[in-house]
């Protein structure tokens, strides 16, 4: 267990990294085909057509799905920390669109023209960022090629009126590209397929890129601006820090088990699903209830209240669950300090035991009314943004009496939807080997789920999703790592600090197992299988079929927090 794994990446990928930081020291902008012929010989097993002629519809399809929908237009990209760098530069940010993505919380601005303006919160928003616009535009410019060369370009440019199904056999005849690869540059262009694809074939990709600025004093000013919107939230009506339970998930699952809405309106939210629905929810809903499994039932209304609040053009829906919320002690902030990583705090002794999810409602709850503690859950940040945000936030609260981490990974040796928590950890960032103790074990999770749950596994915190290839990774799964992510690393560094008076180490085995003085659990849920197909993490989201596991989680981390807070109040001397 004590030996330490491959310290470095490949030497490909090495070279990859090293060629676009290098390049983007420049004070000017740096063209993204500087970096295609790097990016293409690191051989990314996220993008293993890079170098073939036919494009890799599954790689343009992930770029797609954490870039904007403007990304057709867009000629340029500037990066910066904050809105005084673009400012100072020139960029009028503040006046521009806001854009979003499908699969990335970060912070876009779009100047309605050809600018995107992009917010990094740390060195790993830049290793996501330069393979993605990279990928995009080897893709692009392969499929554009092809484009050219079929006649009926000449028609569609000319602004003919086609049907769905005539750009559909010209894309596909012009691209040899089967049924499915068609479907899934219709998801890659959702915003507007049809002026996509008249912008595929009218023009190449010569995209552009400027690094404003990528100091660790400003990831640390950013990570400082964001903590300065919580706290306020976090000290009012006590003035004081208080108790703390750090968690990284997401934004929607722990007020669904603490705050109830769903739970009251379940009958009326389920009646969006249709018969047919494309993803099998009418035949989930019907199983669920022959079986009278109240689980399945709360899940799947969990799934639909999105689609529940969006069908309320008024707004008043959302309202009324920010309001049950606020009455069951939960607050939300979505983007505090200007970053995309929204912040929760929920109040445990003003929960509501009868609103409870019935897997969470642990025996005693009710004591809790005399608790001051807080749970602080936040919309897991992207890699080494999560050691900025664990650090500052530890600066600013009470004492912390746990730390609990869940999120997607890939898995080299489950199926996707399987759960896996792991006791090593292996960060790329820092190149050293966490060896600790997770607070979950199998049991406490498989009785809340119908998936896999495999403990005592190894996780390979990665710098991206991109910077992988199956050399590089053949190596770690000889050691016995099986489950890429990107956060455990950074979040190990920064508890790390927490415990001892120095900074974390680098390339060095670090036993952190009996040195932590408060509870310490990470959970990841399996995204995709990418050594064995390429599946899910290419192709499309979990979507409902990832519901069973994110639960399983989350009831797993919500009882541990309300068992342990109720055996302190148990060991807390009576109020004279």
């Amino acid at each position: 267990m004590d030996r330490q794994p491959p310290r470095t990446t490949n030497n490909a990928i090495d070279l990859y990294i090293r060629t676009y930081y290098s390049l983007l020291r420049s004070s000017g902008e740096v063209h993204v085909r500087a970096f295609e012929e790097a990016h293409a010989y690191c051989d990314s097993s996220l993008h293993a057509g890079a170098r073939e002629g036919r494009p890799d519809v599954a790689a343009f399809a992930y770029a797609a799905a954490r870039l904007p929908g403007c990304m057709p237009s867009v000629t340029r990209l500037v990066a910066g920390q904050s809105n005084e760098q673009f400012e100072g530069q020139g960029f009028a940010v503040g006046e521009w669109e806001r854009v979003l993505t499908r699969g990335r919380r970060r912070p876009l601005r779009f100047d309605g023209v050809d600018i995107l303006a992009v917010y990094v919160s740390s060195a790993s928003d830049i290793d996501d960022l330069v393979p993605i616009v990279t990928a995009w535009q080897i893709e692009w410019n392969k499929m554009h090629g092809l484009l050219i060369r079929d006649p009926r370009r000449v028609r569609l440019l000319g602004g003919e009126d086609w049907s769905c199904d005539e750009l559909d056999g010209f894309v596909g005849d012009a691209l040899e590209l089967g049924s499915g690869e068609v479907a899934s540059l219709h998801q890659a262009f959702a915003d507007d397929y049809p002026g996509a694809v008249r912008q595929l074939a009218a023009h190449p990709c010569d995209l552009s890129l400027r690094l404003l600025a990528g100091s660790m004093l400003e990831y640390r000013r950013a990570s400082q601006r964001w903590w300065s919107a919580i706290e306020p939230a976090y000290l009012r009506g006590s003035g004081r820090p208080r108790p703390v339970y750090f968690v990284s998930s997401n934004t929607h699952a722990l007020p669904n088990l603490l705050g109830g809405y769903a739970k009251a309106h379940q009958a009326e939210i389920l009646e969006l699903v249709a018969p047919g629905d494309p993803e099998g929810l009418d035949l989930e809903l019907e199983a669920a209830r022959a079986s009278g499994n109240a689980s399945r039932l709360a899940d799947l209304s969990y799934y639909l209240l999105r689609k529940y609040l969006r069908s309320d053009g008024t707004g008043e829906r959302l309202a009324a669950v920010q309001h049950h919320d606020e009455q069951s002690g939960i607050a939300t902030l979505e983007a505090p300090g200007h970053l995309e990583v929204a912040a929760q705090l929920v109040e445990l002794g003003k929960i509501d035991p009868s609103r409870l999810d019935p897997r969470v409602a642990v025996p005693g709850v009710e004591r809790l009314a005399g608790s001051d503690a807080i749970i602080l859950n936040i919309d897991y940040p992207l890699g080494m943004a999560a050691y900025h945000h664990l650090t500052r936030l530890a600066e600013g609260v009470g004492e912390i009496r746990g730390v609990y981490v869940m999120g997607k990974a890939a898995t080299l040796n489950g199926r996707v939807g399987d759960i896996m928590l792991s006791t090593a950890a292996y960060d790329e960032h820092s190149q050293n080997t966490y060896l600790f103790r997770n607070c979950f074990a199998s049991a406490d999770i498989q009785r809340w789920t119908r998936a896999t749950v495999l403990d005592n596994q190894k996780a390979l915190t990665v710098r991206g999703s991109f910077l992988q290839n199956s050399d590089y990774m053949h190596v770690f799964y000889r050691e016995g790592y099986t489950v890429l992510e990107m956060e455990t690393g950074p979040y190990l560094s920064a508890i790390y600090e927490l415990v001892y008076p120095k900074r974390h180490p680098t390339d060095e085995i670090v036993h952190l197992s009996n040195l932590m003085p408060f509870d310490f659990g990470v959970l990841h849920y399996a995204s995709d299988t990418p050594y064995s197909r390429r599946q899910t993490l290419l192709s499309k989201s979990l979507s409902y079929f990832g519901m069973d596991s994110t639960y399983a989680c989350a009831v797993a981390i919500v009882r541990r927090i309300l068992e342990s807070e109720l055996a302190r109040q148990g060991r807390a001397p009576a109020a004279s």
